[in-house]
């Protein structure tokens, strides 16, 4: 049908979220320098409380600005220069964000690591990047290496040398990197600009409501980025406290940590809020809301935790290339089935192959390439970097939908990409493990619900004979890291495959157990 003469066609909205960029990161800059940037004013106040049943372990900012320049005077002092590599192997204490806030004070890359990592993946990481030297904790896996390995107690001493100046430059130069997995199979290397810290002030209000006043405990170890920015160098920002559970503190624990300490916000991964509701939580006098990321949070879970604590939760997504740019937050939270809004001075779309799709249509959640916190790439691998983009946008490979309001649902991953705890998993990785038995001539590797709101790791193969679970269990430990472990291994006739003989990996969970 013809329009009518001076009819206009009606306006189509696209999938695009951009209301303002957000300011310019200074120059010079530092990233150690802008999180402890009041530490002067601030000197007495407390910045981290390392908390348990049985006390707590206080720093106060000028404590903990003097740990860190004093490490970066230690690792200079070793011979290590600005722009050089420091792989980190800590545990769990807080040797670990003093180590990685020293390193980039001085100029110096930190490169953080899981502490499940095993020696082979270690291996492997030294291999890639070629660091100077290591830091090194107790009993954690290390391959032999002619390399400098720093000790926690070479750490200790370098807490009281006199401190370093901070090292002030180009905030897009290269500040750390950060291992994720990726589709290839192997752990991509993603390098950061000192400007990422500059771009988390859209997450002060878009996600976390935070104020200097505020007393935010994060329930993760110190060695998970996730508790790294949202449980330390954000509060930190701010002139807050971080309140940090000590090693060893059972999620059942954390109620009675949060009234104790007065704790206003909460963050945590979907699965600690799932395992604290088992034991009843009580109302909380002084939280006003709670923070989740890392995997989906579920609407059951979400309604459990508020009808138990009278509390909300906010959830954000992101990712280890950008962090978290979509969220709800106290000011703006979700609706519906919604995940919640691009925060504000974000530029964000929802795209199909030929640019942003109109509002309301499924595409693929992007970021602008402008985002003040998006990588500056994979390290090495140039290729791969182009690859993710499309144009100006970087392509996440997740799934979503930009409604009318800006709220986007998400609708989970366009490839085969698993969610272990919180942890991105490529099943290639746990694949190319499983084949080097020699009992498996092929091998599918999947997440599977095993109860509502839990996906575990599943392995699917093919052999001659059945194998033991505990025989495969300890092959896989020895090769990966805990959190890309299968929980369950089944033995297969054959797996499920398309026309051009294509593995199925999505089919490989709708086969019925032998």
């Amino acid at each position: 049908m013809q329009e009518s003469k001076g009819r206009r066609k009606p306006l189509i909205m696209l999938s695009v979220f951009d209301h303002g960029a957000h300011a310019p990161c200074p120059t010079p800059f530092n990233l150690a320098a802008f999180v402890l940037g009041r530490s002067q004013e601030l000197s007495d106040k407390t910045a981290l409380s390392v908390v348990s049943p049985d006390g707590a372990e206080n720093w106060s900012y000028g404590a903990l600005e003097g740990a860190v320049r004093g490490t970066a005077t230690g690792l200079l002092q070793t011979g290590m220069q600005p722009g050089d590599i420091l792989l980190m192997r800590l545990g769990n204490t807080v040797d670990f964000p003093i180590a990685y806030l020293g390193a980039i004070a001085a100029g110096i890359i930190p490169v953080p690591t899981s502490s499940q990592l095993t020696g082979p993946e270690v291996e492997a990481i030294i291999e890639g990047l070629a660091p100077s030297a290591i830091l090194l904790g107790d009993s954690l896996p290390c391959p032999q290496t002619d390399l400098p390995v720093h000790s926690t107690r070479d750490m200790e001493m370098w807490h009281s040398l006199p401190p370093a100046p901070y090292n002030m430059g180009d905030p897009d130069r290269l500040a750390y990197i950060i291992f994720t997995s990726g589709t290839s199979g192997a752990m991509r290397a993603v390098g950061h600009a000192h400007r990422a810290i500059w771009a988390r002030q859209m997450m002060m209000q878009g996600w976390y409501g935070l104020t200097g006043e505020d007393r935010l405990m994060h329930a993760g170890a110190f060695n998970w980025t996730y508790t790294l920015g949202t449980g330390l160098m954000d509060p930190w920002t701010m002139g807050a406290t971080a309140l940090i559970p000590a090693a060893g503190v059972d999620h059942s624990q954390i109620p009675q940590l949060l009234n104790a300490h007065e704790t206003t916000i909460f963050a945590a991964a979907p699965g600690v809020y799932r395992n604290i509701l088992k034991s009843a939580p009580a109302r909380m006098p002084h939280l006003r809301h709670g923070l989740s990321a890392g995997e989906k949070l579920s609407p059951t879970l979400r309604a459990a935790w508020e009808t138990a604590t009278g509390t909300a939760i906010y959830e954000a997504f992101g990712m280890s290339e950008c962090s978290t740019f979509l969220s709800s937050s106290p000011g703006l939270p979700a609706e519906g089935p919604a995940l919640g809004r691009p925060q504000p001075g974000r530029h964000v779309g929802i795209l199909g192959p030929q640019g942003p799709v109109p509002r309301g249509t499924a595409g693929v959640i992007a970021i602008h390439r402008s985002d003040p916190g998006l990588m500056l790439g994979y390290i090495g691998a140039p290729e791969e970097t182009a690859a993710k983009f499309q144009g100006d946008w970087f392509l996440t490979g997740d799934m979503g939908v930009m409604h009318g309001d800006d709220q986007i649902t998400y609708l989970g991953r366009d490839d085969d990409m698993m969610n272990a705890g919180g942890y991105r998993v490529s099943p290639i990785e746990v694949e190319a493990a499983l084949l080097s038995h020699p009992g498996i001539t092929e091998v599918g590797v999947t997440d599977i619900a095993v109860k509502a709101d839990v996906r575990l790791i599943a392995a699917y193969y093919t052999g001659p004979r059945v194998l033991e679970p505990e025989d495969l269990t300890a092959w896989v430990a020895e090769r990966l890291a805990r959190y890309k472990q299968p929980r369950f291994f089944f033995h297969r006739d054959t797996l499920p495959k398309n026309s051009n003989g294509k593995l199925m990996r999505r089919a490989l969970g709708t086969q019925p157990d032998e």
